[in-house]
């Protein structure tokens, strides 16, 4: 069977799961539709929660972005994992002992403030329409790609497909669905890695395969690699190339920005009872450790695999690069999607791939004759051309597309059911119509899942210049402005509201300007984007981590100079924190 006949089958079969769960598991009240009733048990909340992070950013962009930036990449893994340790240690437990439904209804509560809830509102859907678009475009790439339709028809299948299961289940739908498709994702993820580790290695398990000898060899696949990758004027791949003070400060910005991300901390909304928000949590980092400790694999791998296909003789020589017109059929497939191509910058017919911002390099890539690198290769294709490059069969690299488009199709559906409880029931609900029915709210919310589900396939579509830029972004943003005034809110009964808007308002505006000025959003960079203006040489992606101890700073002293909260607030943090002995309750 051909790939795209096999493509369409395993895509089919997919969203006839998910659209058939959506419809067992439809949503009959507002308990149902924000957090699916609260009675998913933890192993099921676990792998729902599992997917509704492991978006198309990671099952996608994350090796991708290994395979080049090497051992800089690794603050991704460490960020993004260690947020999940903050969730369940900090947080998770105690909201869901808190009892509401939405992130910006415990902080209006908390704070007895309307003008909190709102503030939190404007992060909450900045932050989620961020991520949501991102999620929408790797849909439209991957079917693209695989399913060989035009990006504008893939963004249709998919949007009407989310259209589907969270308008019709709410969250109970979502959660069941997630379920589905962190198996078909995982499968998809670990599968091809297998393939190739075997391949190279002769060693089935990725995570070992990635300190193992090649195959035939006394060589080390990292040995060999960091050979390769230094032969054509890059740094080493185990070599880091930010600072140190860098490094932490983007870790801590991504750790501290996933714990505060409003779309993975209302999954822990859904369970029954207090302690198993905590299990939920615990199940979640499983359920992720099987992909994010296969990640380096399939990015070293990917990255060998790519260098080996273009350069069919010696390293950095000449004569030993792969001719334009030899190019396998994977390289003229992706052409295709515009990920992927080549200019003959010396007219020798030949692809030269190398790094030419290397000083030290250019004076003999001058002498082969080299006039510049040749080939640009998207990172976010690697994981997905994979499976091709290393000439796997047919029904692996099918199962590639169907994960591919179940990590993203996840993701953008918590994304959009956060929207969609932001606006009818923290909004609505919660501001403008407080004594409307729960009929016509449930029917509100329903209204703005369907309208974010446009205006996030518009976004797709016509991505904003500023989309690629502000991923990190919405992780400072998340870190700088949710996270504080929900931590402080749980651990500190003299935060009061004063202090917590403040806060998060300087937060935000901080990290919001600095990302402003450096990488331009809306407007031009103003000040260049190198180490040497870095303020305290943190780049703008690490930003989220300063804006976040300014938000405390700047909370606790407005707290101190105005009026502490009122003693039922007071006594209410206290009974958030103290456990319940109650069998109920617990």
């Amino acid at each position: 069977m051909d790939l795209t006949t096999l493509t369409y089958l395993a895509v089919g079969l997919s969203f006839a799961l998910y659209i058939g769960i959506a419809v067992w598991a439809k949503a009959s009240s507002t308990g149902e539709f924000y957090v699916a009733g609260k009675g998913v048990h933890p192993i099921a909340n676990g792998m729902a929660t599992a997917a509704d992070w492991m978006s198309a950013a990671s099952f996608i962009s994350m090796a991708g972005l290994i395979s080049f930036l090497g051992y800089g990449g690794s603050v991704y893994l460490m960020g993004w994992t260690g947020g999940y340790v903050l969730l369940a240690m900090l947080l998770a437990p105690y909201l869901r002992k808190y009892g509401k439904f939405t992130v910006p209804e415990f902080i209006g509560d908390r704070y007895y403030s309307k003008t909190a809830r709102l503030v939190a509102v404007v992060c909450l859907i900045f932050i989620s329409f961020t991520y949501v678009a991102g999620q929408m475009r790797g849909v439209g790439i991957v079917f693209s790609r695989f399913l060989e339709v035009d990006l504008l028809t893939g963004l249709i299948i998919g949007m009407g497909i989310v259209f589907v299961y969270a308008v019709l289940g709410g969250m109970k739908g979502i959660t069941y669905t997630q379920v589905a498709q962190y198996c078909v994702l995982i499968l998809a993820y670990t599968v091809p890695a297998v393939f190739i580790a075997m391949q190279l290695t002769g060693n089935p398990i990725p995570q070992i395969a990635f300190g193992s000898q090649l195959q035939g060899t006394d060589t080390y696949l990292l040995d060999r690699l960091n050979q390769v990758v230094t032969d054509l004027g890059f740094i080493e791949y185990t070599e880091g190339s930010k600072s140190t003070i860098d490094m932490f400060a983007i870790t801590v910005a991504l750790m501290v920005g996933t714990a505060g991300l409003p779309h993975v901390i209302v999954r822990f909304f859904t369970v029954p009872r207090v302690r198993d928000a905590r299990s939920s949590a615990g199940y979640a980092l499983l359920f992720i450790a099987l992909l994010y400790t296969v990640a380096p694999a399939v990015g070293a791998m990917a990255r060998y695999n790519l260098t080996a296909t273009v350069q069919t003789g010696a390293i950095g020589s000449p004569d030993g690069n792969l001719t334009y017109e030899e190019r396998p059929e994977w390289m003229k497939r992706w052409e295709a999607t515009g990920l992927l191509s080549f200019e003959d910058k010396n007219g020798d017919g030949r692809i030269q791939y190398y790094n030419d911002q290397n000083a030290d390099f250019q004076t003999q890539a001058a002498e082969w004759g080299w006039q510049g690198n040749e080939l640009d290769v998207d990172r976010d294709i690697m994981v997905l051309a994979n499976p091709e490059i290393a000439q796997l069969p047919n029904w692996v690299i099918a199962l590639v597309a169907a994960g591919g488009i179940a990590a993203a199709l996840s993701t953008a559906a918590g994304l959009l059911l956060v929207i969609s409880s932001g606006i009818s029931h923290d909004l609505l609900k919660g501001t403008i119509t407080p004594g409307i029915s729960e009929k016509t709210e449930l029917m509100a919310g329903r209204i703005a899942v369907a309208v974010a589900i446009l205006i996030a396939g518009y976004l797709g579509y016509n991505p904003p210049g500023f989309v690629a830029q502000v991923v990190a972004f919405a992780f400072g943003l998340a870190a700088s402005s949710l996270f504080p005034v929900i931590l402080m809110g749980i651990f500190s009964k003299k935060i009061n509201r004063e202090g917590a808007i403040a806060g998060m308002l300087s937060g935000l505006v901080f990290t919001m300007g600095y990302i402003i000025l450096y990488k331009g959003v809306f407007i031009e960079p103003v000040i260049p984007n190198t180490p040497d203006n870095w303020l305290l040489g943190i780049s703008p992606e690490g930003i989220g981590a300063v804006g976040m101890v300014l938000n405390f700073i700047v909370a606790f002293l407005i707290s101190k100079v105005t009026a502490e909260p009122p003693d039922h607030i007071q006594h209410l943090v206290e009974d958030i924190r103290t456990p319940r002995v109650t069998a109920a309750a617990e």
